[in-house]
């Protein structure tokens, strides 16, 4: 649902932008916002229950309980930490979330200042990646769970594509940023959107899998560790990448070298991500081996 919005905000937006002006961003801007708040309100409604008051004597047990589940959770994400298949994942995933969030502030600038798009065209060209990892998380997901064969139907050979994957669009990405072709900018970004819808949902069905591997009742706290990882890597993806296109103008003096230089690192970083993953599937097919529940694969 949420890559569908994505979809559908860029679409709307990307139309009323143009003719563009600062008052039409303004109100688009606006509009989105409203529209984003009335949703969430929506989806929150009724979430919430009522909660009897806490009596007046039960302070101090609260309190107590506070510092045990403090202490708890640091126990807890020691021994989670210890498992060799949940450090590997948590690596895995913060390098590749790395890599797949670092695009995306950054490509829209590069698509105006290169190609000489207008701000509703760029804003569409999001929704041109968009479809790509609908698309992407669509097929792997039926491949995955129809089972089609032993081989296209894994979670590992998915993952690994799909990093692969990103990454060649990614390097092209920065190639046709010297050559200017007009005509391939769209298909290279639905291709890239492709490529990292298939690495997401494998991702994803990859970490359902593991979750419940290793010391009984600390699911929770793997998905919070693994939850974590994803969302300081989107964080810093952002933030990296554009200072790192202003750091190559600023250095290099040329827009398709600063822009270029940014793609090769987050193809590099899912290069990165790609040995995590061939490894943390060595380390599962150890496992398999020996008898264990196989949860790496689909």
């Amino acid at each position: 649902m949420m890559i569908a919005g994505f979809i559908v905000t860029s679409v709307i937006a990307g139309r009323l932008l143009d003719p563009f002006s600062l008052p039409r961003l303004i109100a688009t801007t606006a509009g989105i916002a409203i529209a984003a708040l009335g949703v969430t309100l929506l989806a929150s409604w009724g979430v919430e229950s009522r909660h009897e008051a806490m009596p007046s004597n039960a302070a101090e047990q609260g309190i107590a309980t506070a510092e045990h589940a403090q202490q708890d959770f640091r126990a807890a994400l020691r021994e989670v930490w210890a498992e060799p298949h949940s450090r590997r994942l948590t690596s895995f995933i913060f390098v590749s979330m790395l890599a797949y969030s670092a695009q995306d502030l950054i490509l829209e600038p590069f698509a105006g200042a290169i190609f000489g798009l207008t701000p509703g065209q760029t804003t569409q060209l999001s929704g041109t990646q968009n479809s790509g990892v609908l698309l992407g998380m669509f097929v792997v997901a039926i491949l995955c769970t129809n089972r089609a064969t032993a081989r296209i139907g894994s979670l590992r050979v998915w993952t690994l594509f799909g990093c692969i994957a990103s990454a060649f669009a990614l390097v092209t990405l920065a190639v046709i940023g010297f050559l200017h072709p007009a005509n391939l900018l769209k298909p290279v970004v639905f291709a890239l959107g492709l490529a990292n819808g298939a690495y997401a949902v494998a991702a994803i069905g990859s970490m359902m899998g593991l979750v419940g591997r290793g010391r009984g009742e600390r699911e929770g706290m793997r998905m919070g560790l693994w939850g974590a990882a994803q969302a300081v890597a989107f964080g810093l993806g952002g933030i990296l990448s554009t200072a790192a296109v202003d750091l190559g103008r600023a250095l290099f003096g040329s827009v398709p070298i600063a822009y270029g230089l940014v793609f090769v690192g987050e193809a590099l970083l899912f290069v990165l991500a790609t040995v995590f993953a061939v490894r943390l599937s060595q380390l599962e097919s150890g496992s398999d081996d020996d008898g264990d529940v196989p949860a790496y694969a689909a």
